[in-house]
């Protein structure tokens, strides 16, 4: 039997709490809460309070919980599965690896996350994609416009917690061509459906 992941403690009660909160997005949900969230319920699945399968033909997702305000998804990755190059719409959201490795090619617009990218990647100082790998433990946070696309290229399987807020609505993909990112399709997101 499966744990039911509840009520996150760290929403306001109302929405004219702590305004500080609003900061990274339409949301009052801040990017740290999300992190915090991402890890604790990554600690819920280490302990088996989730069950987990992992699909070789397709990503296998789960929403583990889902309120006005975000949604909690847990996903496998099986060897080569890949989300596409996207955005979060008008989301911000955080992932944290439960299990596996991930790799994370995200899009910067220059110079100002060199702190995040390897000596290679700096290299081209401009902007373009950089890349992060991403093991147990460890995750990521998405203001609002973050690109990525998120893969598993090793051979065991990666198991990974994602949270959103709001809860996705909408995601845009992209192309890269001569260093140059275009939106080449949006879609709506139904509410409940899988986010990548």
């Amino acid at each position: 039997m499966t744990a039911v992941l509840p009520a996150p403690s760290f929403l306001p009660r109302t929405l004219h709490g702590d305004r500080r909160r609003w900061h990274d997005g339409p949301t009052p949900v801040s990017l740290a809460d999300l992190t915090s969230l991402t890890r604790q319920v990554a600690a819920e699945v280490v302990a088996g309070h989730h069950a987990v399968q992992i699909d070789a033909a397709n990503r296998w997702s789960r929403r583990l919980h889902a309120d006005p305000h975000l949604d909690v998804w847990l996903i496998s990755w099986a060897t080569e599965q890949a989300a596409e190059l996207h955005d979060h719409g008008g989301s911000i959201g955080a992932l944290t690896v439960v299990s596996g490795e991930l790799t994370e090619w995200r899009w910067s617009a220059g110079q100002a996350d060199d702190h995040l990218a390897t000596a290679e990647e700096i290299a081209s100082r401009g902007p373009g994609l950089r890349r992060r790998v991403l093991t147990a433990g460890s995750g990521a946070a998405f203001p609002l416009g973050h690109v990525h696309d998120v893969s598993n290229r090793r051979t065991e399987a990666a198991v990974s917690v994602h949270a959103y807020s709001p809860p996705l609505s909408a995601m845009s993909y992209y192309g890269v061509e001569r260093g140059t990112l275009t939106r080449t399709r949006s879609e709506l997101v139904e509410p409940g459906a899988s986010p990548e």
